[in-house]
């Protein structure tokens, strides 16, 4: 199902305040807060995966499960829910002058795909100490790089395809190595030929251009409120850390880097440092 950009309106749960509002202090005569809107939120979303957008009053102050959510000058949100999401997340928005709305998210819960595989050499399963002093550094400025929550605008704009090319791997899907289980696959994958143009999927900034052990040549774009989105496995990089980029620029090419077995663009969208489904927020093929 793709996720829209549009808000689905959900009732008050706050009395509106008496025209003849009090300010801080409970002094008469203050000016009366601004009128309050209606809390709402999208109908898409609201799944294990998920990016859920919101709309509250401006000024207003949101937390999802306690902790706080950035809110747009407009009073704009979003939220993002991890493939092991809980089946209920609270969200608790404080309007100014008007006290605090709780609401409980049904969050549905989904089935992954999870594989198999014994009798592999241990080579291909457990990098050795060298390789896992460099991977440990790169999942921290991996880390560091999407807790940025930057106030970027471009976190509604509809994605678009950043390549051409079939789903050859989805979101979700686990592997059981030698019956060890390894970390689920965050992403999606697009088979590609080597050199394909890889578009930005939304306009945005360049968070981080690198070469990576498991993603090779590795893009992400920061697209404003925590959402960013992750280019992997490139053949070349068109674009450095700290540019601008508008929706549909070439940054690179598909390729085979890093630790694949031929060439695809592997795909990510976080909302933070969490991991989300890219497959819901891309337009039909």
């Amino acid at each position: 199902m793709i996720i829209r950009r549009y808000f689905l309106a959900l009732p008050a749960l706050l009395a509106a305040a008496p025209s003849c509002a009090r300010g801080p202090e409970g002094a008469p005569g203050a000016q009366p807060a601004a009128a309050a809107q209606p809390l709402r939120i999208g109908p898409e979303g609201l799944a294990q995966g998920g990016l859920a957008f919101g709309q509250a009053t401006p000024g207003s102050r949101v937390t999802l499960d306690g902790k706080p959510v950035q809110v747009s000058p407009d009073g704009r949100f979003v939220l993002g829910f991890s493939r092991d999401a809980a089946p209920v997340a609270r969200l608790a928005v404080t309007t100014p002058g008007r006290g605090t709305e709780q609401r409980e998210l049904a969050i549905t819960q989904r089935e992954w795909d999870v594989q198999r595989l014994s009798g592999l050499p241990a080579a291909m399963v457990s990098p050795n100490a060298r390789q896992l002093e460099r991977i440990n550094a790169e999942r921290k400025r991996i880390a560091t790089t999407r807790a940025v929550d930057s106030d970027l605008p471009y976190f509604t704009e509809p994605f678009i395809r950043p390549a051409p090319g079939r789903i050859s791997g989805i979101y979700g899907s686990q592997r059981i190595l030698n019956g060890e289980p390894r970390a689920p696959h965050l992403g999606l994958d697009i088979a590609a030929p080597t050199g394909t143009p890889a578009l930005a999927m939304g306009s945005g900034r360049v968070l981080l251009a690198a070469d990576l052990y498991f993603t090779g040549n590795t893009i992400i774009l920061d697209h404003g409120h925590g959402v960013t989105t992750l280019y992997a496995h490139l053949s070349a990089m068109s674009v450095a850390e700290g540019q601008s980029v508008r929706q549909g620029q070439r940054i690179g090419a598909t390729g085979a880097t890093g630790r694949v077995t031929g060439p695809h663009l592997h795909l990510g969208v976080n909302w933070l440092t969490t991991a989300l489904d890219p497959g819901p927020l891309l337009p039909p093929t």
